[in-house]
Parts: structure tokens; C-alpha cells; sequence
């Protein structure tokens, strides 16, 4: 059974893992006969977002594990404890929290930093040459990762162009894609898929995040 490892950045989709792309990720897994090995950093997020009236929660403070293990139904792992020899293939849901917690593009877009844990795993994977998979935001952090390392390689955001331009500027050449559809870098063996970048409904998110894992799970 392919163990595929999925990095979660809390839980809710602006603060933290958007949950239904989580969710359809895990689904996709199972239905597919992989295991998924869930896994956070164990970190405060950068804040709290009331999901009801959309307003940052002034004051309040969250763990990104803690609050990724709702998701998992507590079966997660610190992402500091994984290595890429652990797990088969990578893969990033997105929500704001890819962009706040495992990276601060939310913030500083092209000039942003990557959870040190998160690079390290990021950079065992490729260097591995085993696959990974980026959801929605989260081709973001890979796009900075990659970037720094000097890797060519080619991700999507799906059609936002000023998203597709940060990431230009941070070395990928970005392609881009429909809801439905997804990019694969065959040389590195990299997936992406626009999900919520582009979604109006969770049955568009579906498709192209399930084709994505059939991919992602295919090239192991």
C-alpha cells in the first residue's frame, strides 16, 4: 500500500487547511487503496479567523497541529518527525493556511519564507525523486522552495495572474489551467491543481483534485 503523505496548516479555509480540499484529498487516497500519513507543523498559525464574520480574531492564538488534528480525527504526525523515506509521495491541500502557516506568501507574496520543516521536506521529496502534489495556494511554497534551490520547474495556480506573476518571480514557470484539469512537471515529478483558486463549488474542486491524485499516485 503507497503511503502518501499529506501536510495540513490547521483547519478552516482562512486561517488554516481549506477543509474540503483536505477532505476530497483523503477520500481520493482511500478510494485509491493509498495511506495517507497526515502530518502538521507544530507551530502557532499566524492568526485566528472567525470563519462566521470573516474578521481575524484579535487576541486569540491556535496551533497549527493541534488544530490540524480535527481534520485527521487525531491521527497525525509532527511534520519535523517525517522524513521522505517515510512516505511514498507528497501531497499540499490548500486554504490560506499554506500561504500563513507553512509559508508567508499571504504576506510578503514573492519575497516570502518557507516553515523550515516544510523546505526541508519539500527539498527530500523532489530530491528523492518521489512525487508531489500542490493543491490550490499551495504550489505557492513549492514555487519558493524550488526558487531558491535554482530547479526548473513548472507549477499552476490556475488563471490568476497576479498570483501566476509572484510566482514567476520566484523561479516557476507557471501554466495555466482550468478547475478541472491539472499540470504535471514530468522531469520532477510535480502535480498542481487550481481547486479554490478557481472553484465556485466543491464538485469543481473534486475533479481536478482527484485527477491529481491519480496522477500524484500513478508516478510512484
Amino acid at each position: 500500500m503507497a503511503k502518501v503523505g499529506v501536510v495540513l496548516s490547521g483547519c478552516g479555509v482562512y486561517d488554516g487547511a481549506e477543509i474540503h480540499e483536505a477532505v476530497i484529498t483523503l477520500l481520493a487516497l482511500d478510494r485509491a487503496g493509498a495511506e495517507a500519513v497526515c502530518m502538521a507543523p507544530d507551530s502557532e498559525q499566524m492568526h485566528v479567523v472567525n470563519h462566521l464574520s470573516g474578521e481575524v480574531a484579535e487576541g486569540e492564538k491556535r496551533n497549527v497541529l493541534v488544530e490540524s488534528a480535527r481534520i485527521a480525527r487525531g491521527q497525525i504526525k509532527n511534520l519535523k518527525e517525517v522524513k521522505a523515506a517515510d512516505i511514498d509521495a507528497l501531497i499540499f491541500p490548500g486554504g490560506f493556511g499554506a500561504a500563513k502557516n507553512l509559508c508567508d506568501f499571504a504576506v510578503k507574496g514573492a519575497d516570502c519564507s518557507v516553515h523550515p520543516e516544510v523546505a526541508r521536506l519539500v527539498r527530500e521529496v523532489v530530491k528523492a525523486k518521489k512525487p508531489l502534489a500542490a493543491v490550490c495556494i499551495a504550489p505557492a511554497l513549492v514555487s519558493r522552495v524550488l526558487g531558491n534551490d535554482q530547479l526548473a520547474h513548472k507549477l499552476t495556480i490556475g488563471t490568476d495572474e497576479g498570483t501566476a506573476q509572484a510566482l514567476g518571480a520566484m523561479g516557476t514557470q507557471h501554466v495555466a489551467c482550468p478547475v478541472h484539469e491539472f499540470v504535471v512537471d514530468r522531469e520532477n515529478k510535480l502535480i498542481s491543481t487550481p481547486a479554490y483558486m478557481l472553484a465556485g463549488r466543491i464538485s469543481e474542486a473534486a475533479e481536478g483534485i482527484e485527477k491529481t491524485v491519480r496522477a500524484l499516485l500513478e508516478m510512484i
